[in-house]
């Protein structure tokens, strides 16, 4: 649904149509007597009212005010200007408003506001126009408000414009930022199942040789193709992970938030399956609660932090998880014993669209308001710090299941 700011001055210029019409009205009836032929002024008056109450749906926005009512609307404005002379005394017009008086600019702003400062322009230039016809002369005043209303209708009319500017950046500033959180959060799903499958896929293909072998290497051609597309673009929602520790493969169901259960998740819960024989577990004796959404993309990226250390540290290294839970945040490390990472290398490694610290780790901790810190010296192991703030905004819930 498009934005606009253009509804409030719709719903003003149909209130001004209204007011003025009652005050061009009022002047009709005060000024009766003095007409010269007070029918001419009584019958266009009659014109002006069936005319603007009919019209009102017409004002009601850009689609319905078209370029032939705009011309038909100041026709009316312009024949009542016109009329005048008609119904007043010459004497009496030099210093005396028209039949229409300031209804006509209202006519003159709808041109503004439906086509911007260009077509105020032309409508207000038409109404000095009859305006001068309708005086005889170029009197001081009459020069005046016509300079008047022609200034304000194209001012008005600018405004539109830039409005309507500023209305499509932001539009476009949204869907993009829409289009990169999602193409982030596809990639992190990915880089977390698909990718280190088939990585995998290529290491064992390549040990046991054989057919297993053209296997690999295909894999290993799929993920560069997978990995560049995932630094690029959209890609299809697909996660699987391998806990290799347990030996289980934990496959996650996108659905929506809505389904979730209301109330706080413990965080201690989540984690729990990741302790093991080479993977040791600190955490506070009360519950850890976070939101739901909040909680589950936390321990994603504990696990996508573990992924790491067994790929890169190797099977025989230990890894320890120590949660905290802080006044407003909950903080979580993960440290281990490998040979730690060297320097510019998770620069290169993003380069290259292996996007597991960049998307699964930073990326989740980004869009939970949290931050996620990497320590790591050769030699003497890496430190993961993942900080969530207790009020983490609602994230999409996903529904693990082992099998």
């Amino acid at each position: 649904m498009r934005m606009s700011v253009e509804l409030p001055l719709w719903r003003a210029l149909a209130g001004y149509r209204v007011l003025t019409l009652l005050y061009a009205i009022a002047l009709c009836v005060t000024r009766y007597d003095l007409y010269v032929r007070p029918w001419a002024a009584v019958a266009y008056n009659a014109v002006l009212l069936v005319w603007t109450l009919a019209t009102l749906p017409r004002v009601r926005g850009a689609a319905s005010c078209t370029k032939r009512f705009l011309v038909a609307d100041l026709a009316i404005a312009l024949a009542g200007i016109l009329l005048t002379p008609l119904a007043d005394s010459h004497q009496r017009i030099a210093g005396g408003p028209t039949l229409p008086s300031i209804w006509t600019a209202g006519a003159v702003l709808a041109f503004a506001i439906k086509g911007g400062w260009r077509w105020a322009a032309v409508a207000s230039t038409a109404v000095a126009a009859a305006n001068l016809v309708e005086r005889g002369h170029p009197a001081r005043d009459t020069v005046h408000s016509l300079i008047l209303v022609w200034v304000a209708s194209i001012a008005i009319g600018y405004v539109v414009e830039v409005a309507r500017a500023s209305e499509r950046t932001l539009a476009r500033a949204l869907e993009i930022e829409a289009a990169t959180r999602e193409r982030e959060r596809l990639a992190r799903d990915i880089h977390d199942g698909v990718l280190q499958v088939l990585a995998m896929v290529q290491r064992r293909g390549a040990v046991i040789g054989g057919e297993a072998a053209e296997l690999g290497r295909l894999a290993g051609e799929q993920e560069v193709a997978l990995r560049t597309l995932v630094s690029g673009g959209l890609v299809p929602v697909s996660r699987v992970s391998e806990d290799a520790s347990a030996g289980a493969v934990v496959r996650v169901v996108e659905e929506p938030y809505e389904d979730e259960p209301d109330g706080p998740l413990d965080l201690r819960a989540l984690l729990a399956p990741y302790a093991g024989a080479r993977v040791s577990l600190a955490e506070p004796g009360a519950p850890v609660e976070l939101s739901r959404p909040a909680a589950r993309e936390l321990a994603a990226a504990v696990g996508a932090a573990l992924d790491n250390v067994r790929r890169h540290a190797g099977g025989e290294a230990r890894a320890w998880i120590l949660v905290e839970d802080e006044p407003e945040e909950i903080v979580v490390t993960v440290r281990d014993d490998g040979p730690g990472i060297p320097e510019g290398r998770l620069a290169q490694a993003e380069g290259e669209g292996r996007l597991g610290v960049a998307q699964s780790i930073r990326g989740r901790l980004r869009d939970l308001g949290g931050s996620a810190e990497l320590i790591s010296v050769p030699g003497q192991g890496t430190e993961v710090e993942l900080k969530v703030p207790k009020g983490a905004p609602r994230a999409r819930g996903k529904k693990a299941e082992r099998r």
